[in-house]
Order: C-alpha cells, then sequence, then structure tokens
C-alpha cells in the first residue's frame, strides 16, 4: 500500500479496536488488546476452544436447537447495533462456541462503524463486503445496515434448519443473481 492509504487503514483499524475493546457482552468474544507490528495490525482476543458453529452444520437440526443456539447470537447483535457496530460478516465460522456450547460473536474484521456523513472518508469502502452467501443484497453495493445483520442471521438460521443455505452457487455474482430473481426457497 502507498504510504498515505496504508495510513488511513492503520487509523481506521485503531478507531475500530477501541470500539471492539469496549464492548462488553457475554456473546461476544472479547478484544483484550490490539496494536500494530511491523506494519501489520492485530487484535488479541479471547480464545474459544468449543469450536465453530460451522463445525455443527452439515444435516438439519430442529428448529428449537436452532434458535436457542441462535437467540444470544441476536442480543449479541442488538448489543452492537445499540453502539453503532455492524458486523457485516455474520455466518456459521464467525460464531465460537464456548466449551459449555454457549456461541459467542466474533470476528468483527469486516466490522463498519456508523458515522456521519462528515467522516465517511475513514469508513466508506465503496465495495460490498461479507460472505457471499451470507451476504443481504444490499451489501452488494457497500450499504450495509444493522439490518444486514440480521439477514445474514436469518440465513445462518434457514442452514440450521435445512441443512443448507438458500441461495448458492459457483461465483458471488450468481448469488446475487438468485437473490434478486427467484423466490425464496
Amino acid at each position: 500500500f502507498p504510504p498515505d492509504q496504508l495510513d488511513m487503514i492503520l487509523k481506521r483499524f485503531e478507531r475500530e479496536a477501541k470500539s471492539l475493546a469496549g464492548l462488553s457482552h457475554p456473546n461476544i468474544v472479547g478484544v483484550i488488546d490490539y496494536g500494530e507490528h511491523e506494519g501489520s495490525p492485530y487484535l488479541v482476543m479471547v480464545y474459544l476452544s468449543g469450536g465453530t458453529l460451522k463445525d455443527r452444520l452439515g444435516k438439519p437440526m430442529s428448529w428449537r436447537d436452532a434458535v436457542r443456539l441462535l437467540i444470544p447470537v441476536a442480543r449479541a447483535l442488538e448489543y452492537t447495533h445499540e453502539h453503532n457496530i455492524i458486523n457485516r460478516d455474520v455466518k456459521p465460522s464467525n460464531i465460537l462456541m464456548t466449551e459449555k456450547g454457549q456461541p459467542m460473536l466474533t470476528d468483527f474484521g469486516l466490522v463498519k462503524i456508523f458515522e456521519d456523513k462528515a467522516s465517511t472518508n475513514l469508513t466508506a469502502s465503496g465495495a460490498g463486503l461479507g460472505t457471499p452467501d451470507y451476504m443481504a443484497p444490499e451489501q452488494w453495493t457497500g450499504e450495509a445496515t444493522a439490518q444486514s445483520d440480521l439477514y445474514s442471521l436469518g440465513v445462518v438460521l434457514y442452514e440450521m434448519i435445512t441443512g443448507h443455505r438458500p441461495y448458492t452457487s459457483d461465483t458471488p455474482a450468481g448469488v446475487l443473481l438468485k437473490q434478486v430473481n427467484e423466490p425464496l426457497p
């Protein structure tokens, strides 16, 4: 990266890391520290040994079990949204499990802090960020909102209950075309 672009990225990372470090919720993996080493930013987070929700998928589960697992994640998202933070990458591999099977939301690497228009130079990406199979349609244009996280959580719930995602394709553009043109399965 050119020096001024790298500086902007590091400033944005530091601001977002400070916001994440300030979060305290029982279903959000805590940020212990953050910093930069040789030009690469890093986060230090709590280690959880219970694997991911993705590890538990592959076959349908009862809707009661799925809802029981996702209610704490929904509460964690509600908490982050109340603190003006959008995750933008809610998916099964970003829901870690404690040893006792409690879900913990993590991976705020694509987080976007709600900002007023005067400071968009540090937050606007101009691109859709997230994981295509879980992204809300508006994310494809870089317009993620709190509702985008809820859409993604709905896709996770759908996958947990049915054993598959509602829209899949060989390419990200194929997923978008299916979202736009096909009825909800």
